[in-house]
């Protein structure tokens, strides 16, 4: 396993995760899950009461995950780094909110269309670029 890799991509890939998916969710989509809710109310924490360094460590935790998929699977270049992020970020967040929908009232079936929507294209983003860093360096055949 190329450790340095490994340490470089989810460095950068969990910086990527926190820009992206602040602009995504807290710029972009904010209002439109605002208003399809799930059932339960009041679960959202303000912007003054943001837990950020659990934020930036779930970031970071997700872009050590993807980085790691990618150093193993050899993931070299934006187009497999973006096919191969696009999956990744599709399988792991339609999972998440269809268990989330299944056992919890926090979200709608709109907002986790919504979420499962904007994850996969962070994730295909962030996996184009990873792919590309990954690709860095590498000898020419």
């Amino acid at each position: 396993m190329d450790i340095k890799k490994l340490l470089i991509g989810g460095i950068i890939a969990g910086a990527l995760y926190f820009g992206l998916s602040y602009a995504v969710y807290g710029k972009l989509i904010m209002s439109f899950m605002q208003a399809h809710p799930g059932v339960a109310t009041g679960v959202d924490r303000t912007m003054d009461n943001f837990q950020f360094l659990y934020i930036a460590g779930g970031n970071l935790l997700a872009g050590f995950l993807l980085s790691f998929i990618f150093v193993r699977a050899q993931v070299n270049s934006l187009v497999s780094g973006f096919i191969t992020g696009g999956v990744i970020g599709f399988l792991g967040v339609a999972s998440f909110d269809c268990i989330m929908y299944g056992t919890s009232l926090v979200i709608s079936k709109t907002g986790m269309a919504a979420d499962v929507a904007a994850y996969t294209a962070i994730t295909a983003v962030i996996g184009a670029i990873l792919g590309m860093v990954m690709g860095m360096g590498k000898k020419a055949a």
